[in-house]
């Protein structure tokens, strides 16, 4: 049996290990030569011994014991049976016994016929052994080599991991991935320009009068090698990684592909709900202003108080939607482009409130908040809207529903392994299907055109982005916003932040 091969890194211990493979050595060569002398005299002395005379079946005896030395020590072993036992067969079983000379010319086509079916037999046996070792030794080196691709896909999937076990396998010094895209537009006669992708080991080569090695693995990639020489199972192994680096190379290229895909569709998505707010949800309060405004500037007619102060009131409110519109733009835009970064303190529940809850009407409202909660690790402002956002949803889709706020904190609620706080805001409206729950949180979902963000049931304004905006706050903050049913019916947000500790994480 052949000792098992391996190649190493210091890094990553065996990476390539091939499985041992059982071939004729040279003790099984010495063993069959072993045997090839002694076997026949042994037959020829049981026969003789026995009184034994069938000529025929004598001969089957020795081309047995041709064709055992022949399995167990192959080609060689096998032809000196087959030679020393037509030998033995002449001179003691063919008449005249104890002579070499043969009297009937039949006996002569016998052991000649013995002898050639005798080395025939060798020649199969060592032809089967070589194939059974290269069979083997493929079979070995296709198992070596699909544990290695299952090691490089569960990997980083970068290049340059993939080019270290390359390097490591391979014996080399350094490799060098070079690429190319513009193949089909080089002009006639020129060659293609190739740029490195990646490298591992010192001092890669970056041309190919540069490397050692070159091995080309498709039109657009070529592998370049700096080391010692490239032995034929490294030539096997060096293409079925050019197979590989095709593998990760393209998988890094859909991965971008689908990352880029995904930003232009929520930037796509982004524009044209833009769009859709300039046109309806941003031009339905600035006329109502513009309306307004005029009617104030009439000079030839006099407003009483109560309608002067009407119109000024509608004038507020168009401008707070409008600054409300707005703010949860750029906050979408924020959370959509990774750059919210909270200032995290110690917040008591009840201390947001005021500002949150500002100009939603005090008869919709319940505050049923326990005194002395501890402080929870949020970000003043993000909370604040975060809360403004969920009530103002609240009390539009639940229009025939008090909204009631309540916390709590204690065992059982947590944040991973942070003992956590959690503010629920409760409403009585139609609640909301499973489905619904799924989306409700995405960018630009609004009751009428997909499935209703809260629970109740007409249309509302707005663009889509109360509920997402508290979410991505949630989030940046370390915390969690979750939907669920009220009891009776309605729905229940749960905004859960982990307590402070005086480190923000």
């Amino acid at each position: 049996m052949a000792a098992p091969e391996t190649h190493s890194n210091g890094d990553d211990g065996v990476l390539l290990r091939l499985p041992p493979v059982r071939g004729i050595g040279q003790g099984r060569v010495i063993t069959g030569l072993v045997l090839a002398l002694v076997l026949p005299p042994v037959v020829e002395v049981l026969v003789t011994v026995l009184n034994f005379r069938n000529f025929a079946m004598i001969m089957l005896l020795q081309l047995a014991v041709a064709v055992a030395v022949a399995a167990i020590g192959g080609l060689w072993p096998a032809v000196v049976a087959a030679v020393l036992g037509s030998f033995l067969l002449n001179y003691f079983s063919a008449d005249p016994i104890g002579s070499l000379s043969i009297a009937d010319p039949t006996t002569l086509f016998t052991l000649v016929v013995f002898l050639a079916v005798a080395c025939g037999v060798a020649l199969a046996v060592g032809l089967a052994s070589r194939r059974a070792q290269e069979a083997a030794r493929s079979g070995a080196e296709a198992t070596a080599l699909s544990e290695l691709a299952l090691r490089i896909l569960s990997s980083d999937g970068s290049l340059e991991s993939f080019l270290e076990k390359v390097r490591s396998n391979l014996g080399m010094e350094a490799v060098t991935l070079l690429g190319t895209t513009n193949l089909a537009a080089a002009a006639p006669g020129t060659q293609p320009e190739w740029r490195a992708l990646a490298s591992a080991g010192p001092n890669p080569p970056v041309t190919h009068a540069a490397a050692d090695h070159a091995a080309v693995v498709d039109p657009h990639y070529t592998l370049l090698l700096r080391g010692g020489p490239l032995t034929a199972q490294h030539q096997r192994l060096l293409a079925a990684f050019g197979a590989f680096v095709v593998a990760v190379r393209e998988r890094q290229q859909l991965v971008k592909s689908r990352r880029d895909n995904v930003r232009l569709a929520e930037g796509n998505k982004m524009r044209t709900s833009i769009l859709r707010a300039v046109s309806h949800d941003l031009r339905t309060p600035l006329a109502g202003i513009k309306l307004a405004v005029s009617s104030l500037r009439q000079e030839d007619v006099n407003f009483p108080p109560d309608v002067e102060r009407e119109l000024l009131e509608t004038i507020e409110d168009y401008a707070d939607r409008l600054d409300h519109l707005v703010d949860n733009l750029l906050d979408m835009s924020r959370i959509t482009a990774d750059a919210v970064n909270p200032l995290l303190a110690g917040i008591v529940w009840a201390d947001v409130l005021p500002q949150a809850l500002r100009g939603v009407p005090v008869d919709r409202l319940r505050n049923e908040l326990p005194p002395n909660l501890p402080p929870v690790q949020a970000d003043a402002g993000m909370l604040e809207r975060v809360v403004a956002n969920i009530v103002e949803n609240a009390v539009k889709y639940a229009p025939d529903s008090d909204v009631v706020l309540t916390a709590r904190a204690g065992a059982g609620i947590t944040l991973g392994d942070r003992p956590a706080s959690e503010l629920r805001i409760v409403d009585h409206g139609r609640g909301m299907g499973h489905e619904e729950v799924l989306t409700m949180f995405q960018p630009f979902q609004r009751f009428g055109d997909s499935p209703s963000p809260a629970g109740g049931g007409s249309t509302g304004g707005g663009i889509g982005l109360g509920l997402a905006v508290a979410k991505g706050f949630s989030e940046a903050m370390g915390g969690r916003l979750a939907a669920e049913p009220t009891p009776g019916g309605g729905l229940t947000m749960v905004v859960t932040l982990p307590l402070w500790t005086g480190d923000p994480e």
